[in-house]
C-alpha cells in the first residue's frame, strides 16, 4: 500500500506549540542533536533545528508536522527501528514536559497520590484526554471496558493523511505507557494499538490493561 504524508485539512490542525517543541526535544534526548537535524530534514522541517516552536500555548505545530516526523523516523530507521524511537520519544515526551500538565488538572496533588490504584487509573486518563482535547484538535477519549481501558483518538496528530498497511502511531502509545507510570505512582502497563486511521479504521484506538505489568 503506498503512504501520502499529508492532507491539506492536516495543515489545518494543531497541537499548541509549546507540545511541539517539548516533542523535539524528546526526539533529541533519544536520538542526539545530528540524529534529530537528519530526521527533520527528511521530514522536510529544517526550519525547527535553529528555531523550535515557542514555548507558549498558541496552536501553531500542525498535524502535518508531526505526521511527516512520525514517518520520517521510520523512512530512516525502518518500521522497526522507527517505532523503537517513537516509543522511547512518546515516553521522553511526557517524561520532560507534558507531565508538568497534569498540575492543571490536579493529578500531580497529594491527595490524588493516596488514592487506590484503580480510582487513579479512571482519574487520570481521562484527565489526560482532556488536556489534548483542550489544548489542541485532537480529540481523545476514554472508555471503561471492564478489564481494560480504550484511549480514542477522532483526529489523529501523528497520522493525519497517512496511509499505511499497519498502525503507525508509536509516539502515542510510548506517551500512554509513561503517563500510566506517573499516574499510577511506578507501575507498567500493557498498551496496544487496536486501531489506526493511518489504515483506514475510523479512529484510533489504543487498549490499556488494568492490572500492571510490573
Amino acid at each position: 500500500m503506498t503512504e501520502e504524508s499529508t492532507t491539506p485539512n492536516c495543515q489545518e490542525l494543531f497541537y499548541p506549540n509549546k507540545f511541539g517543541r517539548i516533542i523535539i526535544q524528546a526526539l533529541e534526548d533519544v536520538m542526539g542533536k545530528n540524529g534529530l537535524n537528519a530526521v527533520l530534514h527528511l521530514a522536510g522541517l529544517e526550519h525547527y533545528i535553529y528555531n523550535r516552536p515557542p514555548n507558549n500555548l498558541d496552536k501553531e505545530f500542525s498535524f502535518a508536522d508531526l505526521t511527516a516526523l512520525q514517518k520520517a523516523l521510520e523512512d530512516m530507521y525502518g518500521p522497526r527501528g522507527g517505532r523503537g524511537l517513537a516509543i522511547r520519544a512518546g515516553r521522553a515526551t511526557f517524561e520532560t514536559g507534558l507531565k508538568g500538565v497534569g498540575a492543571l488538572v490536579g493529578v500531580g496533588d497529594l491527595a490524588f497520590r493516596v488514592l487506590p490504584l484503580n480510582t487513579k487509573l479512571k482519574i487520570g486518563l481521562p484527565a489526560l484526554a482532556r488536556i489534548f482535547s483542550q489544548f489542541s484538535d485532537q480529540i481523545s477519549n476514554v472508555q471503561d471496558e471492564g478489564d481494560h481501558f480504550v484511549y480514542t483518538l477522532e483526529r489523529c496528530p501523528m497520522c493525519c493523511g497517512r496511509e499505511a498497511d499497519r498502525p503507525v502511531c508509536y509516539l502515542g502509545l510510548g506517551l500512554l505507557q509513561e503517563a500510566l507510570t506517573w499516574v499510577s505512582g511506578g507501575n507498567t502497563f500493557k498498551v496496544d494499538m487496536q486501531t489506526c486511521q493511518a489504515k483506514g479504521d475510523d479512529m484510533g484506538r489504543y487498549i490499556i490493561i488494568k492490572k500492571p505489568i510490573t
